[in-house]
C-alpha cells in the first residue's frame, strides 16, 4: 500500500496543497457578482502558485461553505465538478477533492473529474457544529464502485474538525479498526478545526498502530513544524499555511508556498 501510495504522488512523504473554492452558489456566502466565473479565476490563480512552489499535489475543496452541511444539493456537486473542468489543462500534478462534509459527493465530483483521491470522514460517529454525525463506509465505498471510480483512493480524516468523537476507543484503536473494517487507503489525523495542527502524538500513536498504511498530517502544519512532522508522518496536506499571512480566507502566497516546499524537501532528504 505504500509503494502504491508514493508512486501516485511521485515521491515519498508528498505535500498536497489545498486549493479552496470560494463559496458555492446557493451557500449564504456566494459572491454572486463574482459569480462562477470569478470562483474559476480565483482557484486557478491559486492552482498556478501552488505549482510554481513546486507541490507534489493538489486537493480541490467548497472550504467556505459555510455553515457546512453533512449533505450538500447537486449545485454544489455540479459546480465543483464544472469548476475542476475549466481547471483541467492547468493541473500538472496528482489531485484530489473534498466536498465537505459529504462522502458520496466527494465521489461523485472525483468521478467526474477524474481525481486520484478524495479525503472525507468515513467512518465514525461525532456531535459535531452540524448536528449527530454517522458517516457510512460501505456505502461510500460501494457507491464509488457503482459509478467506475474504483480506482480513486480514499483518504480517511478519523479525527474530525469541528466535532468531538462519540467514540471513546484511542486514536490510535480507532485507526485500526477502521483499515481492518473499512479498507482505507490512507489515514488522516487533524486538528480540533481548519488550521489548527493535529497532536504529534496522536499522529505518532496512529503511525504506529498501523504501519503500513499512509498516515497524514491533515491540518495545522507551518513552516516552522513541517520538519518535526514528516519526521512521523507520511505526508502532510497542507492550506492555510500557505495564504497570505497564513490566514485560510485569502489567497495562496507564493513565497509562503514556496518557503513551505523547500523545508518539505529539506526534510525529506534527511529521512
Amino acid at each position: 500500500m505504500a509503494l502504491e501510495f508514493e508512486r501516485m504522488f511521485g515521491t515519498g512523504k508528498p505535500v498536497i496543497a489545498m486549493v479552496h473554492f470560494a463559496a458555492m452558489p446557493g451557500s449564504p456566502l456566494f459572491n454572486k457578482a463574482a459569480g462562477v466565473e470569478g470562483m474559476v479565476e480565483a482557484a486557478k490563480r491559486d492552482l498556478e502558485a501552488l505549482q510554481r512552489a513546486g507541490v507534489d499535489a493538489v486537493m480541490f475543496g467548497n472550504e467556505n461553505d459555510r455553515p457546512y452541511e453533512l449533505k450538500v444539493d447537486a449545485a454544489t456537486v455540479a459546480t465543483m465538478a464544472y469548476c475542476i473542468g475549466r481547471l483541467a489543462e492547468e493541473i500538472d500534478v496528482p489531485f484530489g477533492v473534498n466536498v465537505l462534509w459529504d462522502p458520496k459527493a466527494s465521489i461523485s465530483v472525483a468521478v467526474a473529474s477524474g481525481a486520484s483521491f478524495v479525503r472525507e470522514i468515513f467512518t465514525g460517529t461525532y456531535a459535531s457544529d452540524m448536528g449527530n454525525w454517522s458517516p457510512n463506509a460501505g456505502e461510500a465505498l460501494r457507491y464509488r464502485d457503482r459509478l467506475g471510480g474504483d480506482g480513486i483512493k480514499v483518504f480517511f480524516n478519523i479525527s474530525a474538525e469541528f466535532a468531538y468523537s462519540l467514540d471513546r476507543r484511542s486514536v490510535a484503536d480507532r485507526a485500526r479498526s477502521a483499515v481492518f473494517s473499512s479498507v482505507p487507503d490512507a489515514l488522516l489525523v487533524s486538528g480540533t478545526i481548519t488550521g489548527e495542527p493535529a497532536a504529534l502524538n496522536d499522529l505518532t500513536a496512529v503511525k504506529d498502530a498501523v504501519p503500513d498504511v499512509p498516515v497524514l498530517a491533515n491540518t495545522g502544519v507551518k513552516i516552522e513544524t513541517v520538519a518535526e512532522v514528516l519526521s512521523i508522518s507520511d505526508g502532510v496536506i497542507v492550506g492555510s499555511s500557505l495564504k497570505v499571512d497564513g490566514d485560510t480566507w485569502n489567497p495562496v502566497d507564493e513565497e509562503r508556498a514556496t518557503e513551505f516546499m523547500n523545508r518539505a524537501r529539506a526534510a525529506r532528504n534527511k529521512i
